[in-house]
């Protein structure tokens, strides 16, 4: 694959500033309203949300939300639900027994140690069950506004074939494109990357000949040599 063909960088190894420039500009005029698909009106029920997210389209949970966050309208109401009942209504999401799970521990801590609110700290956020880094930081720069970059699929497979990284572990990625990309486009670009993988840079087929990116991917260049 294109992707093995390429050299790895060493640690601290830099990308020019003028190809990021380059994608920040590209993204921009091709996904300048990117933001977050899940539908939210406060911090617990984005948290919510972006546990029910894993392996589950948005469009599918913010199905399942509305009538979700009406049942069940703070974290006291999600810890003290019944387990099968809040498995019963989250099924469709997928996983639905590790989820229901998560949500109910850690709206139980939340209810118990910081009276039902979210807290808007990424090292306090990771210590609650069922939250990693890609949910944190989900919930500091959509719920919050505090900048964070979020790795998930789409984001660490586009980094990769861009040459913005070369590291295949989450946070290593993003730590690598937090010395990238300035500190105020993270928020935006994790979102914008997000939505290039879906639409373009796909993991089976990426639609390379249409790709606005091409002239500045790693990937596309190998395929072409």
């Amino acid at each position: 694959m294109p992707e093995r063909s390429t050299k790895r960088k060493k640690a601290g190894a830099s990308v020019s500033p003028e190809k990021i420039k380059a994608i920040l500009d590209l993204l921009d005029e091709h996904y300048p309203d990117a933001g977050c698909s899940l539908k939210f009106v406060n911090p617990l029920q984005l948290l919510i949300s972006t546990i029910l997210s894993a392996q589950c389209t948005d469009d599918r949970v913010n199905q399942v939300t509305p009538g979700l966050f009406r049942k069940y309208p703070s974290a006291r109401h999600f810890a003290e639900a019944p387990l099968v009942e809040l498995e019963t209504e989250i099924r469709s999401t997928g996983f639905y027994r590790n989820k229901a799970r998560n949500i109910k521990e850690c709206c139980r801590v939340l209810h118990e140690q910081y009276e039902g609110e979210v807290p808007a700290d990424l090292d306090t956020l990771v210590a609650l069950p069922g939250i990693g880094r890609k949910t944190a930081n989900v919930i500091l720069g959509n719920a919050f506004g505090i900048p964070g970059i979020v790795v998930d699929t789409h984001v660490g497979r586009v980094s990769i074939r861009l040459g913005l990284t070369a590291e295949k572990d989450p946070e290593r990625i993003e730590r690598d494109l937090m010395g990238f990309i300035p500190r105020e486009h993270w928020v935006k670009f994790s979102h914008q990357l997000i939505l290039h993988g879906r639409r373009i840079c796909q993991a089976r087929k990426p639609k390379t000949h249409l790709c606005p990116l091409e002239p500045h991917c790693d990937y596309a260049a190998a395929l072409r040599s």
